[in-house]
């Protein structure tokens, strides 16, 4: 949990639940397992979330509840745009329902933030989101009476609901991870159908070449894509092309386009014999350099693209 992050698309993170489990190519390198194995591997939100495999820490399946930052978003006063279980995943099949609906509370009563909830298991989050409505409310009335702020107040020990927020909330933006076109045409259409205020993409680590075109003529729309390389030990290289049709596909659909990073690898104008530890070649001839994350940096094609929705 952090105000104030690295991350370039949102202002903070707020983990309430850590832990999770590999799913899919995009987990292979995930930055938040490579942390809960090593540098927090003795904190107390990740202590024994990762068994040692023979690439490194590997996620155990077992998730977390982090009751002492539960809260933490009703305290922060200034509006943030705050990335949701940023070391786990929300909708992680070992999370139960009640601690979902203690997340959704929390966020209910910070109409001020913006919440970004991103998510590997759409097909769970649809099945939520449909459902949830009353079971959130409920748990909303169990939050500390000094931080329901306008919402609620307390009547003889009876909690009385003064407001009850929209469903869904307009403060919480849900999005799926599309690391390749698999992934994509698994998780889109799940999140087409679920419920919610803006629906975003995050194509990172991007890891092939995407055809969203097909989704963005749904007459449900698609708010936002974040697109980025990967980062870190064994990074896997974005090929160039892959990020600009990414670009190009949401710029004729005038919607937002986030360029996160490079990552490990930078494109390099480099046509000769190379070192497979520092250079990367693609069938077509395009070269990438490792330099790392913050030498590769974040322009593409010249500049950065930061955009995001209103």
């Amino acid at each position: 949990m952090a105000d104030g992050t690295t991350i370039e698309w949102c202002d903070a993170t707020w983990n309430p639940i850590t832990g999770c489990s590999v799913l899919s190519p995009g987990c292979t390198n995930c930055y938040a397992m490579r942390l809960a194995g090593t540098r927090l591997k003795h904190e107390p939100s990740r202590a024994g979330l990762t068994r040692d495999g023979n690439a490194g820490p590997v996620w155990t399946g077992e998730v977390r509840l982090n009751e002492a930052w539960l809260d933490q978003p009703l305290r922060w006063r200034r509006p943030r745009r705050i990335f949701v279980c940023a070391h786990g995943d929300l909708f992680h099949e070992a999370v139960p329902d009640a601690w979902i609906d203690r997340v959704f509370a929390v966020m209910a009563l910070c109409p001020s933030h913006i919440f970004l909830v991103l998510t590997k298991r759409a097909e769970r989050m649809r099945s939520y989101i449909t459902q949830a409505q009353l079971d959130v409310w409920d748990a909303m009335r169990r939050v500390p009476g000094a931080l329901r702020r306008n919402y609620v107040t307390m009547r003889d020990d009876n909690v009385v609901v003064q407001t009850a927020p929209e469903w869904p909330l307009p403060q919480v933006w849900l999005g799926v991870s599309v690391e390749d076109q698999k992934r994509a045409d698994e998780r889109i259409p799940l999140l087409l159908d679920t419920p919610a205020a803006k629906r975003f993409i995050s194509a990172e680590p991007l890891l092939g070449p995407v055809d969203l075109r097909s989704y963005l003529r749904s007459p449900t729309r698609i708010d936002w894509t974040i697109v980025g390389g990967e980062s870190g030990p064994g990074a896997r290289p974005m090929h160039p092309d892959w990020a600009r049709s990414l670009r190009d596909q949401w710029q004729s659909a005038r919607a937002p386009f986030f360029f996160k990073q490079w990552g490990e690898w930078a494109p390099c104008p480099f046509d000769g014999p190379h070192d497979p530890a520092s250079h990367h070649r693609f069938l077509d001839g395009t070269y990438m350099l490792r330099v790392g994350k913050r030498a590769a940096g974040r322009l593409l094609d010249g500049r950065e693209w930061n955009e995001v929705p209103a």
